[in-house]
């Protein structure tokens, strides 16, 4: 440490300059208070002579020796001289003037004493505040890091940290890869470059073996600190890439490079720092800036940047572990949606459709500024949710029986076939009991064959168009459209004829099931058929009961749950009113609707242009069924285009 005596322009220090000389000792004389300081790399003793003490204060000389400093206060009385508003502790000793030059070098001697033994305490002082806020920053770090799911940002984080407490210029973080055959390689992942943010970013990947510097990190698990890139030692395995620094202007000198292990001592990254810098802010333009401005990277630097690797090390793999799990929920999703469409293919695509419309309504009632919902956004966790539950909705749809869940027309495909058959066999015998009658007329030998023949012919030709009535009757009354009042009456007279089957019974033309689908008025279902259909809202609710939700998405099962709900209360399956529907339902309503009126895949009924699926909307909000203002932010912000939401998309961060 540095020795430096500090003395007004009056004292005379002629008799010790020698000896000052010998013990490299620094004189500095002084003629303000703004000269009475003393660096952190000094011992400094101030002798007080009567004319300085017009001119340093109290709080002037406590400063200084708050600083490390000692005083040494010189009289031509005794200790008298020094005033009582002086504390003790601020004077190391006092001298009688006029003095010899060996009491005086004593003095000064006992008074550096002093000044190195307060220079220490305030060093370790000075150590201690520096370890406990570095123990803050590293705590506040790791809290950081634990708090940060999204992979990307969370490899930011731990970039500009690291920086941040080494004073780093530059770095960049490699993530360790695991190939099909087992060996492993780093991708170099991210680099920030304080003074050359325009330096390009190109991922690319390296063997984990000693020829590079991250390499040569990862496969030792040991920290590797360099004081200048350029001027490696001759014997060292790894090499440096200048090739970055020659094209874009850049000068890498010190580089602290260190291995990321998980709990298993397996490597999970290298962390890598460049040029650490005297003052963090600085910018290195000038090969002057990277003389004067870089610093070699301390031993405590290596300690923190370790613990800061340890901390990112478990981050990175925690957070890699949910991306996993959100993968494999993923799938799980692709999956369940993949089984609803492949049971009723008619519908494919309608679930993501449904959640790619419910999710551009949701941003957009995030992005609205007045009305009712002007206060009300969704988070990224919220987004997912509603996605989620979007696509989910209609996994009921798995405990509806097949042949209802994909019925087109009134009657199922083998109960018309059936129909057709048995106006088949009635037809070929009505021609048998013709001919057969003609046979028997001829065998009896009677008179007038032709008169008899045209009038058996008249009635068989009227039996014939009847039937052939009565199977047009039944194609077109199986069609899901609004059945006219006369085909009602003409199907009930139809299923009041009887014939005679292969054994002599009497049957009726249609059975009492077969009347009772034909006159289903509108659609293709029966009141017991649209039950069944209805249930597979509950179906939903108590399948997305059974799985053990995050608290981001506790809330998918009953967004899905109330999608045929009604504000006005009429709608299934428990008839709640308004203020038991979330926005969230609400705005999932809006879009099922509208794409069960658009979907052009549907066997029962054409697609319906835009347009006029946007006024049977608009009527459902007066007949106060659909929220108003959701369906005006619905139109406003065309989130009806929005529908290629498919099952593996927009992943956003953490979902388990």
């Amino acid at each position: 440490m540095k020795l430096v005596l500090l003395c007004t322009e009056t004292f005379d220090s002629s008799p010790i300059r020698g000896a000052l000389e010998s013990e490299s000792i620094e004189e500095r004389v002084i003629t303000s208070t703004a000269d009475l300081r003393i660096g952190s790399d000094e011992a400094g003793v101030f002798i007080l002579d009567a004319p300085g003490r017009e001119v340093f204060r109290r709080d002037i000389l406590s400063s200084f020796v708050d600083a490390g400093g000692a005083i040494i206060w010189t009289g031509a009385e005794d200790e008298s001289d020094i005033p009582a508003a002086i504390p003790d502790n601020l004077v190391t000793a006092f001298l009688r003037q006029p003095t010899s030059a060996r009491r005086l070098l004593i003095s000064i001697r006992a008074a550096y004493q002093t000044a190195l033994a307060r220079a220490e305490t305030n060093l370790a002082r000075a150590e201690t505040t520096d370890r406990a806020r570095e123990i803050k920053e590293l705590t506040s770090i790791g809290v950081a890091l634990t708090t940060e799911r999204d992979y990307n940002t969370l490899l930011g984080l731990i970039l500009s940290q690291a920086r941040r407490i080494t004073g780093s210029d530059a770095g960049s973080l490699y993530v360790a890869e695991e190939l099909e055959n087992g060996a492993n390689r780093l991708r170099f992942k991210l680099a920030q470059n304080h003074s050359r943010p325009d330096i390009p970013f190109v991922e690319f990947t390296i063997p984990m073996n000693h020829a590079s510097i991250a390499g040569y990190v990862a496969s030792t698990h040991k920290p590797l600190v360099i004081d200048d890139a350029y001027f490696l030692a001759p014997d060292v395995e790894y090499g440096f890439n200048k090739s970055i620094d020659e094209n874009y202007g850049y000068r890498t000198k010190s580089m602290m490079t260190i291995p990321m292990a998980d709990h298993k001592d397996e490597i999970i990254g290298v962390l890598q720092l460049i040029n650490r810098k005297h003052d963090f802010e600085a910018h290195l333009e000038t090969m002057d800036d990277f003389e004067n401005q870089v610093t070699p990277f301390s031993p405590r630097t290596v300690e923190m940047v370790s613990a800061l690797a340890g901390q990112a090390a478990v981050s990175i793999e925690n957070s890699q572990l949910y991306e996993s799990i959100e993968t494999l929920f993923e799938g799980f999703v692709t999956a369940a949606v993949t089984a609803i469409e492949q049971r009723d293919p008619t519908t494919s695509g309608h679930s993501g459709r449904v959640a790619g419309m419910t999710v551009g309504l949701a941003e957009a009632v995030d992005r609205v500024g007045a009305g009712k919902y002007r206060s009300v956004s969704f988070s990224r966790s919220e987004i997912k949710e509603i996605r989620y539950a979007g696509l989910l909705h209609d996994f009921g749809k798995v405990g509806v029986r097949e042949q209802v869940l994909v019925k087109s027309k009134k009657l199922y495909e083998p109960d018309l076939a059936l129909i057709k058959q048995r106006y088949a066999f009635i037809k070929r015998s009505a021609e048998a009991d013709f001919y057969r009658k003609r046979l028997e007329f001829l065998e009896a030998d009677r008179e007038d064959y032709d008169g008899f023949v045209a009038q058996l012919t008249k009635e068989f030709e009227g039996n014939v168009a009847d039937l052939d009535r009565f199977v047009k009757l039944v194609t077109e009354s199986n069609e899901p459209t609004i059945l006219p009042e006369g085909n009602f009456d003409d199907l009930t007279k139809f299923a009041n004829y009887h014939y005679d089957d292969i054994d002599g019974e009497q049957l009726p033309y249609l059975t009492d099931d077969e009347a009772r689908y034909l006159t289903i008025r509108k659609g293709s279902l029966d009141e017991t058929e649209r039950s069944e259909i209805e249930s597979h809202v509950s179906h939903t609710y108590k399948f997305l009961l059974q799985i053990p939700w995050t608290k981001e998405l506790k809330d998918i099962p009953m967004i899905a749950y109330g999608h045929h709900e009604k504000l006005n209360g009429r709608g299934y399956p428990r008839s709640v009113d308004a203020v038991d529907i979330p926005i969230q339902t609400r705005m999932m309503t809006i879009a099922d609707i509208f794409d069960a009126l658009t979907a052009a895949d549907r066997p029962y009924k054409r697609a319906m242009p835009t347009e006029r699926a946007l006024d049977i909307l608009a009527d459902e909000v007066k007949g106060e069924m659909l929220d108003p203002d959701l369906y005006n932010v619905f139109v406003e912000a065309k989130a009806f285009e929005k529908k290629e939401a498919r099952a593996s998309g927009i992943l956003e961060g953490p979902t388990l």
